[in-house]
């Protein structure tokens, strides 16, 4: 190898440094206030059309067991297909934040947006995983870590 290479490539290796020291990772409370409007945009929804539309109303969706689980399960499908498709949900586009991968920051495949949203469901019934990001730099949750995703700020 040319010395000239090895000069280019060293040359990279500090510029791709640059970037990755570049990126600015989304607030905790952003974060939550985009959860909330993700609940409020897709999940109500969902719920709504759920015991008026399909069902005899909110007390047959009450008494049904199985219900709540088809309703998380469809809130859990459109979470991944828009965090594939667009690396954001309605409420993270509202706050500038964006779910990538941990390393190359691209968007993630719809398999590991599901497996995020699975590993979001175990880290809040644990409430542990929800606080990690509270005592790290980078602010990534419990299932970000599992899913090796980050949330990141974006210019808009």
């Amino acid at each position: 190898m040319r010395f000239r290479d090895i000069k280019k490539q060293s040359h990279n290796n500090t510029q791709t440094k640059k970037q990755d020291s570049a990126v600015i990772y989304a607030s905790y409370i952003d974060k939550i206030k985009a959860l909330i409007t993700d609940i409020f945009m897709i999940y109500g929804p969902i719920l709504y059309v759920m015991a008026y539309g399909v069902m005899n109303g909110k007390d047959d969706f009450q008494s049904s067991q199985l219900a709540p689980l088809i309703g998380v399960t469809l809130y859990g499908l459109v979470y991944a297909m828009f965090l594939s498709k667009f690396g954001q949900t309605p409420g993270k586009k509202a706050y500038n934040i964006k779910v990538v991968d941990f390393k190359t920051h691209k968007n993630i495949s719809f398999f590991r947006a599901l497996f995020r949203f699975v590993a979001f469901l175990f880290s809040a019934t644990i409430v542990i995983g929800l606080l990690v990001p509270l005592f790290r730099k980078d602010k990534r949750s419990l299932h970000d870590l599992l899913a090796s995703t980050a949330v990141i700020s974006i210019k808009s």
